[in-house]
């Protein structure tokens, strides 16, 4: 079996080991969405994916956890189907092998077929905060199911470190983006954020509170202290037209212990940070919070309406205010701006670079022009909404579904787009339809608009990649 459908040619892709990710990140869909004959198909053909081979030599510990392991955890707690709980035993105890290190943390990019012969392990030097970070829920569900505390214990392990050293960082309470595994070293580098790289890191926070009922008082603490620091560095109010009350989530690098330098950088990835600060405002009753979870899912919604195509891109930049208060509109500061962050510098005036860059007002730049079927905006929007029931948050992802529906479809499926910013309503499309897509992003709004006792957040928590887990009762 094949891991994704490339939506244009017809073909595939294998970057997940050829170990059948979409059907596998997509069983929790095809029971939510009340397909159930679809489901016992794809069941039947997900329990005989042999893991023993792989289209891959190296496997990221990450993302099999979170689309394999956590899909198949999610589709047995939705359907009590125990080929699927026994299937993702299979998973963890392969997976559990990457923790056989020295000291026991694991490693993130890794050889399975050494690991199976027992070659000696060591962890890596260079590993992405986020994926060693991010492996919690996964781990500590199948312990709650199996009853076997194994794989519980190892990543209770991990957090302990994280634990240790939160206020060690150049940003007390937050963590670098790289960290060091092998001398399980979490303080030596100073870029810090809540995006790619780091973010289900701090995502994982108020949902592992949730998930062990509260009876683990170490989650709290470690939400409390990070995102008071990002509050304070990392969030940010961008200058716009209609002087929007919005905020933005950026990128610090520390330059001293006391002076940050902010990188006034958004990225679509990291509009999960609206949704789990509602989480945390409501799971720990810090009012404060839930502003802020206005402010950043406003922002992305924003974001969307602000682009010709009502879509958002990966990454752009924007003038940040002095302070969240607000700035007023300047457009000579804007254009100037736009200008000095042109690549390659130009000797073009400021308007020709923001036409020719095809800017949207507020804009200086957009690094990153893709739309690639990303779910985190809508994963916020449908969060805040069933938290709130603000009942305009509806309309408004409507408009998203519409807008990405009308230019990504094609004749087999969805397509990511590799301009967001083109004006002819003819965006080019990429042959790449990850599983997220489904996983994520059409549940996502098809949980929206159906009734909330509907996989209610009262009974289920979310993992990174859209899969509900059940709460403890």
């Amino acid at each position: 079996m094949k891991d994704e459908v490339a939506p244009l040619s017809g073909g595939y892709r294998n970057g997940f080991g050829g170990w059948a990710a979409t059907l596998i990140d997509n069983l929790d869909t095809l029971w939510i969405m009340e397909m159930k004959d679809e489901f016992e198909v794809a069941v039947s053909a997900a329990v005989n994916v042999d893991l023993g081979i792989s289209t891959l030599q190296t496997v990221n510990v990450f993302e099999t956890t979170i689309r394999h392991l956590g899909g198949l955890l999610a589709a047995y707690d939705l359907s009590g189907d125990r080929r699927l709980l026994s299937k993702a035993g299979e998973v963890g105890d392969m997976l559990y092998v990457a923790f056989d290190t020295p000291n026991r943390m694991p490693i993130t990019r890794w050889n399975f077929q050494n690991g199976a012969k027992g070659v000696p392990q060591i962890g890596d030097d260079f590993v992405l905060v986020a994926e060693i970070g991010s492996l919690t829920m996964e781990f500590t569900h199948l312990s709650q199911l199996t009853r076997d505390p194994k794989w519980y214990d190892a990543v209770r392990r991990i957090v302990d470190v994280f634990d240790q050293q939160q206020n060690q960082t150049q940003l007390p309470g937050m963590w670098p983006v790289v960290v060091n595994a092998q001398k399980a070293n979490l303080t030596r580098e100073n870029s810090f954020g809540l995006g790619a790289m780091s973010d289900s890191l701090y995502e994982y926070f108020p949902k592992m509170h949730a998930l062990l009922g509260g009876l683990d008082s170490v989650y709290e603490k470690l939400y409390r202290g990070a995102m008071a620091a990002a509050a304070q560095h990392v969030l940010w109010r961008p200058m716009t037209p209609n002087n929007a009350d919005i905020l933005i989530s950026g990128d610090v690098r520390m330059r001293t212990p006391s002076v940050s330098e902010l990188d006034p950088q958004g990225q679509h990835l990291v509009c999960f940070a609206g949704g789990m600060f509602a989480l945390g405002s409501r799971l720990f009753d810090i009012p404060a919070h839930m502003d802020i979870a206005h402010k950043l899912v406003d922002g992305c919604t924003w974001t969307y309406k602000a682009f010709p195509l009502g879509i958002m891109p990966e990454t752009f930049h924007m003038v940040p205010c002095p302070s969240k208060s607000g700035c007023q509109w300047d457009e000579a500061k804007w254009k100037a701006e736009a200008k000095a962050r042109s690549v390659p510098a130009t000797n073009q005036d400021a308007m020709q670079v923001v036409e020719q860059l095809r800017l949207p007002p507020g804009f200086t730049a957009v690094g990153d022009r893709r739309y690639v079927l990303r779910p985190e905006a809508i994963e916020s929007v449908f969060i805040l909404y069933r938290i709130t029931g603000r009942k305009d948050l509806l309309d408004t992802a409507w408009d998203m579904f519409s807008a990405i529906q009308k230019y990504t479809e094609t004749d087999l499926a969805n397509a990511a787009i590799a301009d967001v910013t083109v004006t002819d309503g003819k965006p080019p499309k990429l042959d790449s339809m990850e599983s997220f897509w489904m996983a994520e992003t059409l549940k996502y709004f098809y949980l929206l608009f159906s009734d909330p006792g509907i996989v209610s957040l009262d009974e289920y928590v979310f993992n990174t990649e859209a899969h509900p887990f059940k709460r403890p009762t």
